[in-house]
């Protein structure tokens, strides 16, 4: 199964942007969960999605308070009801996995954020939704809570960019890949030093995708990728040419003397 972030530039219509994930030959979209990004329809995706042939393979959760997690504050307490509500919605939507993001190194990880992250793990293992921790400049809290919280509905959203940029020598797939639940395959080069088609930036893929087949994750190849550096190419050009490197790196994962 190959999957792709659903707003990966662009400006579309939203069922036309489906059809042509579809018709790049994507099985499956990551979608965005909240009003933030013009995303004001986020609740009719769902729909637009199945009505388009393609399938869920998980959702994002709102970024944008990430940090508040762990404050003894109304803005935490706000951002964990958020997230509770979002794993009432994939029960609601049957979207199996929703992706966090922790607070970052600057928010060292306390006990109350902890208890919260377990209040979560209770209504996950309630509905039977999983809930994929995202590592950013966040590892120690990221690695703090995998460690400290026993639930098969907490698990770890491997993303290869994020990995190289800023953990490369941590083996998070040795560490973590037991737990691994989501994927978010993208290259570190161009303006941004993310978010690029595999294959042109600097991330050895040929090791990448054999660690990740030794973890016998079952999901899908998901590619996380923008046009940020591809203006030259259509929306219908760019999908083509996603699906062609998604395809190799299946290939590689396949690949695996």
């Amino acid at each position: 199964m190959i999957t792709i972030y659903d707003w990966f530039g662009y400006e579309l219509p939203i069922k036309e942007r489906y059809q042509l994930i579809k018709k790049a030959g994507f099985d499956g979209v990551l979608l965005w969960w909240s009003e933030h990004f013009s995303r004001n329809d986020y609740r009719n995706g769902p729909q637009i999605v199945r009505e388009a042939g393609l399938f869920i393979e998980n959702i994002h959760t709102p970024i944008q308070y990430q940090n508040n997690l762990w404050l003894d504050n109304q803005d935490g307490e706000a951002l964990a009801d958020c997230y509770l509500q979002c794993v009432v919605d994939c029960a609601a939507f049957e979207i199996p996995t929703m992706v966090v993001h922790l607070p970052n190194e600057d928010n060292p990880y306390n006990a109350l954020g902890l208890d919260r992250i377990k209040r979560i793990a209770e209504k996950a293992e309630q509905l039977g939704v999983n809930v994929a921790l995202e590592n950013l400049r966040n590892i120690t809290n990221v690695s703090y809570v995998l460690d400290q919280v026993d639930s098969l509905r907490i698990g770890f959203c491997y993303d290869c960019c994020h990995h190289h940029n800023n953990n490369p020598s941590d083996d998070l797939l040795s560490m973590y890949g037991s737990r691994l639940m989501a994927l978010h395959l993208h290259d570190n080069g161009g303006n941004y030093a993310q978010h690029q088609l595999p294959f042109d930036g600097m991330i050895d893929w040929s090791t990448t995708m054999k660690k990740i087949a030794k973890t016998n994750y079952s999901g899908a190849t998901a590619l996380e990728p923008m046009n940020w550096d591809y203006k030259d190419l259509s929306a219908e050009k760019f999908l083509q040419e996603a699906f062609k490197r998604a395809k190799r790196l299946e290939a590689l994962k396949l690949y695996n003397p």
